[in-house]
Formats: C-alpha cells, sequence, structure tokens
C-alpha cells in the first residue's frame, strides 16, 4: 500500500509539473488581450502575441493574411478605434501547450460608429511559460433577425 501511494503520488506531481496551465489560465488571457485591444495598450498585445507571429484570417471576405510579427508601433499606426466585447468563450485543449479558443466579438467601429458582429477562433500556444496567440481567424456573424450593436448598448 506504502509502494502504491508512493508512486500514485510521484505521478500526480509528474502530471501538474509538466502542465504548462488550464482552461482558466488560457480564458484569462483571452480576456487580458481584447481588454488590451480595447484599451489600446498594444505593448500589451504584441507581448501576448507569438513571437513567430500570428496568422490571421479577417471577416471581411480577403484571403489568408500572412503570419506577422507586429510592433506596438504597427498597431498605434493602423488600429480602428471602436469598442469590442467577448461573448461566450470556450476553450479546447489540443495539446498540453495548444488551446483552441472560440467566441462571439462584437462592438462598433470607426468614426460613423458601424457596429459589427463576428465569430472568432483562435489558437493560443505556451511559449517560454506565458500563453500567447498564434492564429485568429474571423468570420460574419451578420445572420438576420438578431440586435446589431449600436454604441448605446456599452453604457451603463
Amino acid at each position: 500500500m506504502k509502494y502504491l501511494f508512493s508512486l500514485l503520488l510521484t505521478f500526480t506531481f509528474y502530471t501538474h509539473a509538466d502542465d504548462h496551465g488550464s482552461e482558466a489560465d488560457v480564458l484569462a488571457a483571452v480576456d487580458k488581450y481584447y481588454a488590451a485591444r480595447t484599451a489600446r495598450d498594444f505593448k500589451t498585445m504584441v507581448a501576448m502575441e507569438s513571437k513567430k507571429g500570428v496568422c490571421s484570417t479577417n471577416s471581411d471576405g480577403s484571403f489568408h493574411k500572412a503570419c506577422v510579427v507586429f510592433t506596438a508601433e504597427d498597431y498605434e499606426q493602423n488600429y480602428p478605434d471602436g469598442l469590442n466585447n467577448v461573448h461566450y468563450p470556450e476553450a479546447t485543449m489540443l495539446t498540453k501547450d495548444a488551446y483552441l479558443v472560440r467566441f462571439y466579438y462584437e462592438g462598433v467601429a470607426g468614426s460613423d460608429n458601424q457596429p459589427y458582429r463576428t465569430r472568432v477562433t483562435t489558437t493560443w500556444v505556451n511559449e517560454d511559460g506565458n500563453w500567447v496567440m498564434r492564429s485568429q481567424h474571423y468570420s460574419s456573424a451578420a445572420y438576420g433577425g438578431v440586435h446589431q450593436t449600436v454604441r448605446s448598448d456599452f453604457e451603463d
């Protein structure tokens, strides 16, 4: 019995020591990243993106974008204004170092406050002990019969 307890304790320690995070850790990273996007905190965004770049596909109907490593200065020059919210995020473990995260993303963007709603799928990987985004895919969720987001939706 003593041998079995020792073996179980060793196995438990090994599996936890080898685990790089949990679903909750990844969802916390998603929340932090998208809060940084809304706050236009480009340094945090860059720190939370893969050092190998982020491979993107936008919901504007364009082709896949090249995998790019952005700087805070890149974002500062080319980032749209807007309010954004993540809804119903779900994380699915692919490996101990990779999660698929999907959610709905909606907000208003640009000087004319155009509303949008999109479905998002992202891949988060563990790099140097941190969860970072490696890919993102946005697809339009502008289906009929659904409330279109307006700026007043974000006011208390």
